[in-house]
C-alpha cells in the first residue's frame, strides 16, 4: 500500500474550508460571488439531464472560442482544482520529476506527491518582484523532470509574466523533453488586457483556468484545460475515474454565464479597481509595519511582516479583529501573508483597516 497517497490531505484547503470564515473574510482569493439574479437566466431555461458524453458541446464551443482553440484541445473541468489535477495524472508517472516555482500554493504541491512525484524548486525572488527568471528554472531542471508548474499571475504574489519569459522557458522544457503547465486562472484579472493563453506558445504548454477566480462565479465549477489533442483525450479517459459525468446544469448556467462574461466582468473589474485603490492607501499608510511588492492586477497581495510572527499576527487578527487572511505558511513563506481584495467594497475596506489596527497594537 502507498501510504503518502492513502494520506494525502491539502492543509491550505483545510484552513479555506474550516478556518478562513471571517465578517471580514480577506482570504479569499476570488471576486465576490456574482448575483445569479443577474443572469439572464429563467427556471424553464435549465435541465436536470443532458447530452454530455465527453464535454458538453455548447460549453466545449464556447470555451474554444474564448481560448481561441480547437474544441478538441479543451477539456472541461471541475475548477482549475480538478483541471490541474487531470493535467498532472495525465502527464506524470510516479517517481518522475516535477520542478514548482517557490513560492507556489500548496495545493500543487499536494497533488504532485499525491501522484507520486519527486519535487524542486525554483525561486521567485524578491528582490525582483517575484518574477519569472528562466536562468532560474534552467539552473534547476534536469534531464528526469517532466513537468515544469507555474501560476500566471502568479499565486501568491499576483506577479505577471510575460510570452517572452513563458517562450523561454518552454525552450528550456523542451530540451529535457518536459511538459510546462501554467495555470491561468488570475490571468483573467487582466479582462481586456488578457494575452491569449500560453498553449498558443507551443504544444510543450499546457494551460488551466477557470471562472471561479475572475468573475464570481465559483459555484458554477466552470474549469478547463487546453492541450493538445491527443493529450486533452487522455484527460478526458482519466476524469472517467475522478469525476465521470458533470452537473448538467452547472454546464448550462456555465454556457449563459460565457454568452454574458463582458457585463461579469465589468462588475468584477470596477470592484477590483475600487479595492486596490483601497489596498494601496493602506500599504502606503502601513510601510513601518509591511513590505509589499505591488502589481497593478489579480485579485491578492502578499506582504511580509517587518517584524514579528505571521503566523501568530494571522490568529489574532482572527479571534480580535474579525478579520482573516491567508497565513504564508502555505506558501512556504511563514513571515508573509496574502490578502484578498476580491470582496465587497465595503467588506474589504473594514478588513484592511482592522489589520491596520492590530498591527499598530503589535
Amino acid at each position: 500500500m502507498n501510504w503518502a497517497r492513502t494520506t494525502a490531505r491539502s492543509p491550505y484547503m483545510e484552513y479555506a474550508k474550516l478556518y478562513s470564515g471571517a465578517r471580514y473574510n480577506l482570504a479569499a482569493s476570488g471576486i465576490a460571488s456574482y448575483p445569479l439574479s443577474e443572469l439572464p437566466v429563467q427556471l424553464k431555461d435549465l435541465q436536470i439531464n443532458g447530452e454530455t458524453i465527453y464535454g458538453y458541446a455548447p460549453l466545449q464551443e464556447r470555451l474554444a472560442r474564448k481560448n481561441d482553440v480547437a474544441p478538441e484541445c479543451i477539456v472541461a473541468a471541475a475548477g482549475t482544482s480538478m483541471a490541474n489535477h487531470l493535467a498532472m495524472a495525465a502527464v506524470l508517472n510516479p517517481g518522475d520529476e516535477v520542478l514548482m516555482e517557490h513560492p507556489t500554493y500548496e495545493l500543487l504541491v499536494s497533488l504532485a506527491r499525491y501522484l507520486g512525484a519527486g519535487i524542486r524548486f525554483f525561486e521567485r525572488k524578491v528582490e525582483t518582484g517575484f518574477r519569472l527568471d528562466p536562468e532560474e528554472v534552467a539552473r534547476k531542471i534536469t534531464s528526469s523532470t517532466r513537468l515544469v508548474v507555474i501560476t500566471n499571475l502568479h499565486n501568491p504574489t499576483g506577479a505577471f509574466t510575460d510570452n517572452k519569459t513563458l517562450q523561454a522557458v518552454g525552450k528550456i522544457a523542451a530540451r529535457v523533453d518536459a511538459r510546462v503547465l501554467v495555470d491561468e486562472v488570475y490571468l483573467e484579472t487582466l479582462f481586456e488586457q488578457r494575452p491569449q493563453p500560453a498553449f498558443h506558445l507551443g504544444n510543450e504548454f499546457i494551460v488551466t483556468n477557470s471562472l471561479t477566480k475572475a468573475y464570481g462565479l465559483s459555484g458554477l465549477r466552470c474549469g478547463w484545460v487546453i492541450a493538445e489533442a491527443a493529450l486533452a483525450e487522455r484527460m478526458w479517459r482519466l476524469n472517467d475515474l475522478f469525476a465521470a459525468t458533470p452537473v448538467h446544469i452547472g454546464e448550462l448556467l456555465s454556457v449563459i454565464a460565457l454568452d454574458n462574461l463582458d457585463k461579469v466582468a465589468a462588475r468584477a473589474k470596477k470592484l477590483l479597481e475600487i479595492n486596490r485603490v483601497q489596498l494601496n492607501s493602506f500599504l502606503d499608510e502601513h510601510e513601518a509595519w509591511l513590505e509589499c511588492v505591488r502589481v497593478e492586477h489579480g485579485t491578492v497581495a502578499f506582504p511580509r511582516l517587518r517584524s514579528g510572527n505571521a503566523n501568530g499576527f494571522c490568529e489574532r487578527l482572527k479571534t480580535e479583529y474579525e478579520t482573516s487572511v491567508a497565513p504564508g505558511r502555505f506558501f512556504d513563506m511563514p513571515e508573509y501573508f496574502r490578502i484578498g481584495i476580491g470582496g465587497e467594497a465595503e467588506m474589504t475596506a473594514g478588513g484592511l483597516q482592522r489589520i491596520g489596527q492590530a498591527l499598530r497594537s503589535q
